[in-house]
């Protein structure tokens, strides 16, 4: 018997596996398909042959917690204690299944904003607890009344994304404001604030949870390296907690990986010392222009971007068909690979829009652009 009978392949293993079928150009799947820094793979073929190949400490090689520890100070002057308020995660994703697994029981409810990451209902599910899935509003922007709606003696965990994934927006101050009101009318509910998006934001800075001081007592940041230095098949993240969250935390991660790989931890923790993440949003910036540039003669109306490397795209000028029936003609027909924005729903939420991955080298999305101007 099923303990996910509902789910299925996700929607970005579809895509993928359609684009690769049909050498589809694929911007679907958010992972970058330029190079990697060579500063960072330099780094990596010295430590290959050096003695970093062994269990490091349960909770992260010590010089890279510190090295967190440094790089959360200077980017939201928030002091963490790299012994007991970080964790190095085998992914963003671990470090939010192993979170929910450790703080959410049975029976208890946890908010997910829709659309939202197909990462964040199943380990809610596996602790035998209820998702509360709230749609935000049609502009993304988030409905607290409704939200609030929504909460009750059950509700344990609300779960933001910021910057937000697929759609790029990011929460204002008046989010955080209302965020902090319904906390206060709750003293049992925490947030799960994932920002693995955080260092890719364009003519705004993001707010983070790190600057929220009524939230940092009970808040679990999830953060990424993946995301930042452009090596998500590395899979390793990063949890900020405070200590009473963080260990039980650590109490579930060091049964499901109990450390992460070594000689990712080193190479990362020597890396830190020379690259600036401050630039991220700049090359992402003109990564999300040049792409929209590219498409102005397409009949794709492109929905604003404030973060991320997603870009939402409205094709109701192209097509009356469902949005996942379009992406899969868009890849058959047109030979490009792109996310139905409703299978971030869980009621299908169609508003046919769909998803864009712009982390790419120009040349893809040069290429990419001219078949979408053909339709």
């Amino acid at each position: 018997m099923s303990k996910l009978p509902h789910i299925g392949t996700s929607i970005f293993t579809v895509m993928s596996k359609m684009a690769n079928e049909y050498n589809a150009i694929n911007l679907s799947q958010g992972f970058p398909n330029f190079p990697v820094d060579e500063r960072l793979t330099s780094i990596v073929a010295r430590l290959a042959t050096e003695n970093v190949h062994q269990y490091t400490p349960m909770a992260g090689y010590p010089p890279l917690l510190t090295k967190i520890a440094k790089l959360v100070l200077d980017s939201y002057n928030r002091v963490a204690i790299p012994e007991t308020e970080i964790l190095v995660t085998a992914g963003a994703t671990q470090g939010i299944f192993t979170t929910i697994q450790a703080l959410i029981k049975a029976n208890d409810e946890v908010i997910i904003l829709d659309p939202s990451y197909d990462c964040y209902e199943a380990p809610v599910l596996l602790s035998s607890a209820n998702p509360i899935r709230v749609p935000l509003n049609d502009d993304y922007t988030p409905n607290w009344e409704t939200i609030e709606k929504a909460c009750s003696a059950k509700t344990r965990m609300i779960i933001i994304n910021n910057p937000h994934n697929p759609t790029g927006k990011i929460l204002a101050e008046a989010d955080f404001v209302r965020l902090e009101n319904i906390l206060k009318k709750y003293p049992d509910l925490l947030v799960l604030s994932d920002e693995v998006y955080e260092y890719i934001t364009f003519e705004e800075k993001h707010i983070s949870a790190h600057t929220r001081e009524q939230l940092l007592d009970r808040c679990i940041m999830i953060s990424s390296f993946g995301k930042s230095f452009h090596i998500t098949g590395w899979k390793i993240g990063y949890v900020v907690a405070p200590e009473h969250l963080m260990v039980e935390i650590k109490k579930v991660h060091q049964f499901l990986v109990f450390s992460v790989n070594s000689i990712s931890q080193v190479a990362i923790s020597e890396y830190q010392d020379i690259v600036d993440v401050t630039k991220l949003g700049k090359f992402y910036q003109e990564k999300r222009d040049y792409f929209k540039k590219l498409l102005e003669k397409s009949r794709f109306e492109l929905k604003p971007c404030e973060g991320t490397y997603f870009q939402v795209a409205s094709y109701k000028s192209i097509s009356d068909e469902d949005d996942v029936t379009f992406c899969k003609r868009l890849i058959t027909e047109y030979g490009v690979a792109a996310i139905p924005i409703s299978t971030f729903y869980a009621n299908g939420k169609d508003l046919k829009l769909i998803r864009f991955c712009f982390a790419k080298d120009n040349a893809t999305l040069e290429a990419a652009a001219e078949r979408l101007c053909n339709i």
